[in-house]
C-alpha cells in the first residue's frame, strides 16, 4: 500500500510546493510509481509538473464535490512513473461549498483508498494555511513532511502546525506521524542560514532530515518551464539535494538498503553548493552509480 506524505507549512514561500514537486519527481525518477496531489487553489504543483491548468476538465475541486471520480481526475505528469491530481483557482471555493457535509475532512481520503495499492508513494501538497483543505490532507496521509526556510523567523508558527497535527492526530487520524522536518534556501554565503539550522536542530524535537535544500537559481527557474528540476538541470545543486532528500525518505521506509548511503553523502547534502559541485566533479558520475539498473 502506497505511502501518503502531506507536505505542509501554514506559511508561505517556505518551498513546500518546489519541495512536493521535486521529491515526487526524484523519488519517481528512482523508479517509483508516485501520486502528486495538489490541494492548493493555486495550482502550482500541477504546471510545476507540466500539467497544462486550462486544458484539463476535472481537478481536484470537482473530486471534493462529488462530480468526477480520482480516475478521471487523474493525469500524467512531465515525468515518468509520476501522475497528477491536479488544481486550479476553483478549489479556493471547497471550503464553502462544503460547509455542512457530512464527514467532509475525510473526503479525499476515501476517494484515495481506491487507488492506494497502485502507487509507492502519494506526495499531497498543501496550502499555506490551516484549512478543510490541509486537514483532507492530513486526514489522508500517513505522516507530514515539514519544510522550514532558512530565515529568522524559522521557527514562527512551526509550534502552532505541530499543535494542529496532533489534534487531527487524536481525532481524525490515529495513524499520522511527523515525517521529518526539511530546510529550504540554506545559503551559504550568510552566517544566518547556518546559525538557523543550529538553532532548529538544538531546540526542536522532531526528525530533522540531514538533507538541506539551498537557494539555487537553477530551482527557481525550473517551475517557469513546467519542469522538476532533476529534468530541467540535472546536475544542478538543487537536483543533488532533492535526490538526497528522496534517499532520506526511501531510507527511512526501509526500501534504500541495497543502495547503501554513505556518511560521504549526508556531508555532502549539509555543505555548500560550491563544495556540492566540486565534490560532484570529483566523483564523477557517483550520482548515476547509485541508480543503475533502475
Amino acid at each position: 500500500m502506497g505511502k501518503a506524505i502531506a507536505v505542509t507549512n501554514q506559511k508561505g514561500g517556505v518551498g513546500k510546493t518546489t519541495t512536493a514537486i521535486n521529491l515526487a519527481a526524484c523519488l519517481a525518477e528512482k523508479g517509483k510509481r508516485v501520486l502528486a496531489i495538489d490541494i492548493d487553489p493555486q495550482g502550482n504543483t500541477t504546471s510545476g509538473l507540466g500539467v497544462d491548468k486550462e486544458s484539463i476538465e476535472n481537478t481536484v475541486y470537482e473530486l471534493l464535490i462529488g462530480e468526477c471520480t480520482i480516475e478521471e481526475c487523474m493525469t500524467e505528469s512531465v515525468v515518468n512513473n509520476l501522475f497528477v491530481l491536479p488544481s486550479d483557482v476553483n478549489l479556493a471555493g471547497a471550503e464553502i461549498e462544503l460547509i455542512g457535509v457530512e464527514e467532509k475532512e475525510y473526503i479525499l481520503k476515501k476517494n484515495v483508498e481506491n487507488l492506494r495499492n497502485s502507487f509507492d508513494y502519494i506526495i499531497i501538497d498543501c496550502p499555506p494555511s490551516l484549512n478543510v483543505l490541509t486537514v483532507n490532507a492530513m486526514t489522508t496521509a500517513d505522516a507530514v513532511l515539514v519544510p522550514i526556510q532558512c530565515e529568522y523567523y524559522a521557527l514562527e508558527g512551526l509550534s502552532q502546525l505541530i499543535h494542529t497535527i496532533n489534534l487531527v492526530k487524536e481525532r481524525l487520524n490515529p495513524n499520522l506521524e511527523i515525517e521529518g522536518v526539511v530546510f529550504t534556501m540554506y545559503d551559504a554565503r550568510t552566517n544566518l542560514s547556518l546559525q538557523v539550522v543550529e538553532n532548529v536542530r538544538k531546540n526542536l524535537e522532531q526528525k530533522i532530515y540531514n538533507s538541506i535544500i539551498p537557494r539555487n537559481v537553477r530551482l527557481a527557474e525550473a517551475p517557469s518551464h513546467g519542469l522538476p528540476i532533476n529534468m530541467y538541470d540535472s546536475k544542478s545543486a538543487g537536483a543533488d539535494a532533492y535526490r538526497d532528500l528522496a534517499d532520506e525518505v526511501l531510507r527511512q521506509d526501509g526500501l534504500l538498503e541495497e543502495e547503501g548511503i554513505t556518511k560521504e553523502k549526508s556531508k555532502k547534502a549539509n555543505s555548500s553548493s560550491k563544495g556540492k559541485k566540486e565534490n560532484d566533479k570529483k566523483k564523477g558520475k557517483g550520482i548515476f552509480g547509485h541508480r543503475k539498473g533502475e
